[in-house]
């Protein structure tokens, strides 16, 4: 977390800060209303006062409400606050690259939830997680296009895909029409079958097609990066959630059957030793399994849920009831298990998943359709208007090159820089808007990825939507506009705190020293005394230290003697402070009269041994004794002198009719 994210936070705790609030809203337009306050020539607005005095109260309570007092304080810790952001700016720190660096970091964070993707992105994770709460059971046939297909081909593949689903429809056997057509390459194995699955195991039209069936429907063709799949949907049911399990793997060699019977021999032979009461699984694990990952840590496997392994895995983990029971063995591809139920769990809560289910939504097929959606709602609402001859010539000019500096070549000898490629919000955006672009995201840019000179265009109209957007937020978005000035400004306070106060006070050694010869009469110690605390660790070693201690003195060897004797042979015996304490304020010490040389008593449990020494009256510290104090202090007595002088230097003006109606709202009747 960055310093300036530090200090944003402890000026809005000051001003009673909570994050997920929503501010109070002020009934006129700001661009219309009166100014709450003035400072030099720039006017600052009610609502965003509110802004920060709402963040963790409504107003709506009485309770919540502020009495006159804390008011007063807020209006003027608020005031203090514009105030140093406007020397902030006239120190021109709003210019320097630091700034606009971390202003962008947070502006890229903060307008996340504001944008139009993330309504979209809301509704697709809450669609995946609702459909996660079902498992469906599905057989498919697949049906590939040739290499370099051409629109002949893709129509010939289409129209098979029609005829078999008409065939399915008409009584002939689904799964041995897989057998006999798909092209997937496991149907030679699995007639089609896919076994039960839930949201974002398949691609995404895959999914949305057989989520869309009726249990016995089979789906028309449906298009995907693969081909085209005709879908029946044979079951759906409550998704049981996961399950964690133990496995004990025998392996076989495919196709030999030898191997396959030794391997039924062995397991069957491990199944009945584990049938034994006197049997350890893990035992019997480690000894025999031949999952090498797995057997020294009881054939462990992580949480699965259905649709996440092998079917004939699958099948037998998930219809094991209870917790411990074994199961009898099951032949997969790999050998032979007995699989053991270790634990059960229904699937998470939405918000325990949301964060998997979006990072999974971003990395398949969805994105990109979020994506076009998006840009579908950028360009209605923004009135964008293409110019199509523009926009072929530009894009023609882009394929055949992979270089900017041969695309702006080309672009001067058509002498086309100044033609329009599209509009938005009524505004021209031209080639040579494309080439600023360009050369601002060059570094970017990698050929044969969509970062790529070809691409550019693309890039470039969406850049132009998103800004639109954005500067719609910032003009019509009221929380928005308030949360980025907020972050804003403290960044900027940040800025002049840290290099009038903070950093001043810190290096400034001279100042601090005369700061506390100024002010050495607020640097006192407490009467404070020398002593020695022992305390036991076990009540049975009470009887030998108290022998040793009684009738003893305090003094500076004591603690060295009382290691010497104890410690060497146990040091878990005791522990010891020794020092010199305000003992007034001490939780030991206070507790005690301090007149007695010896003390023992018994603290949450534990014994001690207290021994006194010489008391020292109230007196000065040191410099070098609270430089840490007088730092802290010093640094409060710059941002007192920073005030008066910014005071001093701008002229404040509060509209006091604008104060009452927020004193009205906040403060207590």
């Amino acid at each position: 977390m960055s310093k300036n994210f530090i200090w944003y936070f402890l000026f809005a705790a000051v001003l009673g800060c909570s994050p997920k609030t929503t501010p109070i809203k002020e009934a006129s337009d700001p661009e219309m209303s009166v100014p709450l306050l003035t400072i030099g020539n720039e006017n600052i607005f009610a609502d965003e006062f509110l802004h920060l005095l709402t963040k963790n109260r409504q107003f709506q309570d009485k309770e919540d409400k502020l009495n006159p007092e804390e008011f007063d304080e807020n209006l003027e810790l608020f005031i203090n606050y514009k105030l140093k952001v406007k020397e902030a700016e006239n120190l021109g720190l709003d210019t320097l690259e630091e700034f606009r660096r971390e202003f962008e970091v947070f502006k890229e964070d903060l307008i996340q939830p504001y944008l139009i993707k993330n309504s979209l992105q809301q509704g697709e994770l809450i669609k995946a997680y609702n459909r996660m709460k079902e498992v469906v059971k599905a057989s498919h046939i697949l049906l590939q296009f040739p290499n370099n297909a051409s629109r002949e081909d893709t129509v010939a593949v289409f129209r098979m895909a029609q005829k078999l689903k008409e065939e399915a429809e008409a009584g002939a056997d689904f799964n041995q029409l897989a057998l006999e057509h798909s092209e997937d390459p496991s149907a030679k194995d699995n007639k089609g079958s896919l076994g039960y699955f839930t949201a974002l195991q398949m691609v995404h039209q895959f999914e949305d097609a057989a989520f869309g069936l009726d249990v016995g429907d089979i789906s028309d063709p449906i298009l995907t990066n693969f081909g085209y799949h005709i879908i029946k949907l044979e079951d759906r049911k409550p998704n049981p959630g996961e399950i964690k399990v133990s496995h004990i793997l025998v392996r076989t060699q495919p196709g030999d059957p030898v191997s396959e019977e030794r391997a039924l021999r062995k397991v069957g032979d491990i199944y009945t030793e584990l049938q034994k009461p006197e049997s350890l699984w893990e035992e019997v694990c480690k000894m025999y399994s031949e999952d090498l990952g797995s057997k020294n840590s009881g054939g462990a496997l992580p949480w699965i849920g259905l649709g996440s392994v092998i079917p004939e895995f699958e099948r037998v983990a998930f219809s094991i009831s209870e917790v411990g029971e074994i199961s009898p063995p099951v032949k997969t591809p790999y050998g032979y298990h007995i699989i053991r139920l270790d634990e059960q769990r229904p699937i998470p809560s939405y918000e325990e998943m949301e964060a998997s289910i979006k990072s999974r939504i971003l990395r398949d097929s969805r994105s990109s359709l979020i994506q076009s959606q998006v840009t579908a709602i950028q360009k209605s609402r923004y009135g964008f208007q293409e110019n199509g001859t523009a926009l072929l010539k530009v894009q023609k000019l882009l394929d055949e090159t992979n270089s900017l500096e041969k695309f702006k070549e080309d672009v001067m000898s058509n002498t086309i820089q100044e033609d329009v490629l599209f509009m938005v919000e009524d505004q021209d955006i031209t080639v040579k808007d494309l080439l600023v672009f360009m050369e601002n995201e060059k570094n970017k840019v990698s050929i044969g990825s969509r970062n790529s000179v070809a691409n550019s265009l693309d890039r470039f109209i969406e850049y132009t939507l998103n800004t639109a957007e954005e500067r719609d937020l910032l003009a019509n978005n009221k929380e928005y506009s308030l949360l980025l000035r907020e972050y804003r400004d403290g960044i900027l306070l940040f800025s002049l705190m840290n290099e009038q106060v903070w950093q001043r006070a810190l290096m400034d050694s001279i100042g601090q020293v005369n700061f506390y010869e100024e002010n050495k009469n607020q640097y006192l110690w407490n009467e404070r005394v020398e002593a020695l605390i022992v305390t036991l660790g076990k009540e049975t070693y009470a009887e030998s230290v108290r022998r040793f201690l009684t009738n003893k003195k305090y003094k500076k060897d004591l603690a060295d003697r009382l290691e010497n004797t104890f410690l060497l042979d146990n040091s878990l015996m005791f522990t010891m402070d020794e020092g010199l304490y305000e003992w007034e304020d001490h939780p030991v010490l206070s507790k005690v009269e301090i007149n007695k040389d010896f003390h023992e008593i018994k603290i949450n449990g534990k014994s001690s041994f207290i021994l006194i020494g010489e008391r020292v009256p109230p007196q000065a510290k040191k410099f070098e004794e609270t430089r840490g104090k007088v730092i802290q202090d010093y640094q409060q007595f710059l941002d007192k002198i920073l005030i008066q002088k910014l005071k001093a230097n701008y002229i404040i003006r509060i509209d006091e009719d604008e104060k009452k109606k927020i004193y009205q709202l906040a403060v207590k009747d």
